[in-house]
């Protein structure tokens, strides 16, 4: 658990790095500036969660299942929230707007609070 909980970290920053530098040049002719900030954003959560991670992975045992729990919210949050958000900017700049994606932002929202949530929790119960 802890080498895959790395290797995403690591997987998510390097893509968090190539969609920025994809976003900032490539996109920026074809994207209206709410589009960018958007996919800005998706960007910054990603690479914020992939040095998460990593700090995570390189810190944690995750034996439990609690940081198990946590660790899979993270990943799949971040994937649903970011991910969710590049396909509607991309999509919308073509003109046809994946609107089924709409609803998968804040569900990967939710992921992320509960993966917070559930760190600050093995805080706690740590430090009790």
């Amino acid at each position: 658990m802890v080498l895959l909980t790395q290797f995403i970290g690591a997987l998510f920053g390097l893509l968090a790095i190539i969609f920025g530098a994809f976003g900032a040049h490539a996109l920026k002719k074809s994207f209206n500036a709410e589009q960018i900030a958007s996919f800005e954003t998706g960007v910054k959560y990603q690479m914020y969660h992939a040095l998460v991670l990593l700090m995570i992975g390189f810190n944690l045992n995750l034996e439990t299942s609690l940081e198990k729990y946590m660790v899979y919210c993270l990943i799949v949050g971040t994937f649903l929230f970011s991910f969710s958000i590049y396909g509607l900017c991309i999509s919308g700049a073509k003109g046809n707007k994946w609107r089924f994606l709409g609803p998968v932002t804040p569900l990967g929202g939710v992921l992320l609070v509960i993966g917070w949530g559930l760190l600050l929790y093995s805080f706690i119960k740590n430090f009790i």
